[in-house]
């Protein structure tokens, strides 16, 4: 074995702590950098070479080698920022962003430095966007697969009012001021006095919202009824509004939109029975006949009133169109037995015996009615005469204008009440009434809430009410919570679930390739990615308005740069005597 060498034992010395010291150098370089995680360096020694010893055999080192540098994935400390989207890593895991130029591109980062850009992708500095699962707006759960985190639109679109709840005291002192309180309504008022402030116990009024997103006012009026136990009520909107097609301009219809009665046990003051009854106008019966065969032509004779005739003995059909609301079918001269045919099947009777069909149960929207005389029957001269007869809109004491609602018709255990603020195809509303009892169809009764209307000895007053639906709203701030799930705060007060933030982890961290910027890039040796929302799986949880820090300990990495200076200096003392070794070799030529 020659002096050489130990030259190249100490240039091998040099070689790795130099690398050492980079790499302590990259450490020191990165003390402030977000999500970094510190790295070290291990050696080993290189293949030793056997020499002749008078023992035998022996081993003579030839000098150090690298052997592994990794990296310490232990966690960072936290900084608070004020920045809601602002995340570290609480636990295992990464965070999963995508190369913008490169759909097939995913890295793996703990540097959870995001905001939204101009697009409103969630994103790094560099541009990189994150992936997550979009979420149902409703139930908040996840739906598909993994995607980009994306906000395509910064508003939240309105939503029209389907239901309102008003809870109140109605004074058991009080005393009726109007007959029928229904009655006193009058929406075609020149001076916008549609009903009078002594007509009247007690009234409230809540907002409601169209499809479009505009409110609209509700006003219930309250009066004592002519039995001690008893209240009635109206539901009204205001009459310029109403835009029905069961009513029109000029009536005093307008804006009436139900009424009913509450009433309550005499000894408790609760509610025992809720009755109310839809307005629907001329509904009962719009148009005129559309075929009337064998006799006359329809024709009006009054408000929604059509009547046709025919001499008999003849044979003649009438066929009318009836829509949704109650409509009274009804005939003069002489008697004679028919057949009435809807579309869900049909129903014998006399034609001398008015019958009323209400809304929902037998006739249904532009269904057709046929009176018909089949060839053959014998019959009596004379003249027969059918009339088909709507609501008058301008007299609410018209039955035909009412629908009464029963049992059967309630929705979730209350009533609904019809309104169209907007007046075209589809803009109506159904809006469930809650006014603090729910009709069990189990027990046959009316079930007080916790807090329901009452009729006690004290002044009338509202003691809660409150309407759903609201109108458009403007992205205001974004918040994201510790499973991830990022959720949008608008200006009309709704709290909407938009994403949740994916996390992956590895079998192998350390065969993570380093990419820079905080990046990292799956290899063969790490394995495929295992991505779950964060706080399942092994991974950890997210903590917001944070970022995760560097986990270099400067104290360590001083300690490890003073041994690797001296490591370095003793190699390179070995280079040094090993030169005067030689030297006194070769001077011994001298």
């Amino acid at each position: 074995m020659s002096l050489s060498s130990s030259l190249f034992s100490g240039i091998s010395g040099l070689s790795s702590l130099g690398n050492s010291m980079t790499v302590i150098g990259d450490n020191i370089a990165n003390v402030n950098t977000v999500g970094f995680k510190a790295s070290r360096v291990t050696f080993q020694d290189v293949l030793s070479q056997t020499v002749a010893t008078t023992a035998g055999t022996g081993q003579v080192g030839r000098g150090t080698s690298l052997a592994d540098i990794s990296s310490s994935f232990s966690q960072g400390s936290f900084e608070s920022t004020d920045s809601t989207t602002d995340l570290a890593i609480g636990g295992e895991g990464f965070f999963v962003v995508r190369d913008p130029n490169a759909e097939e591109n995913e890295y793996y980062t703990r540097a959870g430095e995001f905001r939204f850009d101009k697009d409103g992708n969630f994103c790094n500095p560099a541009g990189y966007i994150v992936r997550g699962w979009e979420l149902n707006t409703d139930t908040g759960e996840d739906e598909g697969s993994i995607t980009d985190i994306m906000l395509q639109s910064f508003t939240s679109s309105p939503k029209k009012t389907d239901g309102l709840t008003v809870i109140t005291n109605l004074d058991s002192d009080a005393v009726s001021k109007s007959l029928v309180l229904a009655n006193v309504w009058d929406g075609d008022n020149a001076d916008d006095e549609y009903i009078g402030e002594n007509a009247y116990e007690y009234q409230t009024t809540l907002k409601v919202y169209d499809s479009l997103g505009s409110t609209h006012d509700i006003t219930i009026y309250y009066d004592k009824g002519d039995i001690a136990s008893t209240y009635e009520y109206i539901v009204t909107c205001n009459p310029d509004e109403d835009s029905r097609s069961c009513v029109s301009a000029g009536v005093n219809g307008l804006g009436m939109l139900g009424k009913g009665t509450l009433v309550f046990n005499e000894a408790s003051g609760a509610i025992e029975d809720v009755t109310f009854s839809k307005f629907v106008g001329d509904a009962g019966g719009v148009g005129a006949p559309s075929a009337w065969t064998g006799g006359s032509d329809a024709a009006q004779t009054s408000y929604g009133e059509y009547t046709g005739s025919a001499t008999l003995p003849s044979t003649f059909t009438f066929t009318a169109t009836v829509v949704d609301g109650p409509a009274t079918i009804s005939s003069t001269g002489t008697t004679k037995a028919v057949t009435l045919t809807y579309d869900n099947g049909t129903e014998s009777g006399t034609i001398q015996i008015p019958t009323t069909y209400k809304a929902g149960e037998i006739l249904k929207s532009d269904h057709g009615i046929q009176v018909s005389f089949g060839a053959g029957d014998i019959v009596t001269a004379g003249t027969f005469t059918i009339a088909i007869t709507a609501g008058d809109p301008t007299d609410l004491t018209d039955t035909n204008c009412w629908a009464t609602m029963t049992s059967n018709d309630v929705d979730n255990g209350y009533f609904t009440f019809g309104a169209n603020f907007l007046g075209g195809t589809g803009t109506g509303m159904d809006v469930k009434l809650n006014l603090g009892s729910s009709y069990s169809s189990a027990t046959d009764s009316w079930i007080n809430d916790s807090l329901s209307t009452t009729q006690y000895s004290s002044a009338s007053t509202t003691s809660f009410q409150s309407s759903n639906g609201y109108g458009a709203g403007d992205l205001q701030s974004v918040t994201v919570a510790t499973d991830g799930s990022i959720t949008g705060q608008y200006s009309n007060g709704q709290v909407i679930p938009l994403y949740r933030v994916a996390l992956a982890k590895f079998q192998n961290i350390q065969g993570l390739y380093k990419e820079g910027g905080n990046l990292y890039r799956e290899t063969r040796f790490s394995g495929d990615p295992i991505t779950s929302k964060p706080g399942t799986n092994g991974l950890g949880m997210i903590s917001p308005n944070s970022l995760e820090q560097s986990n270099v300990d400067i104290a360590t990495e001083f300690v490890k740069m003073i041994t690797t200076q001296r490591g370095f200096q003793a190699n390179s003392k070995i280079i040094t005597v090993t030169d005067q070794m030689l030297a006194e070799l070769i001077n011994l030529k001298r």
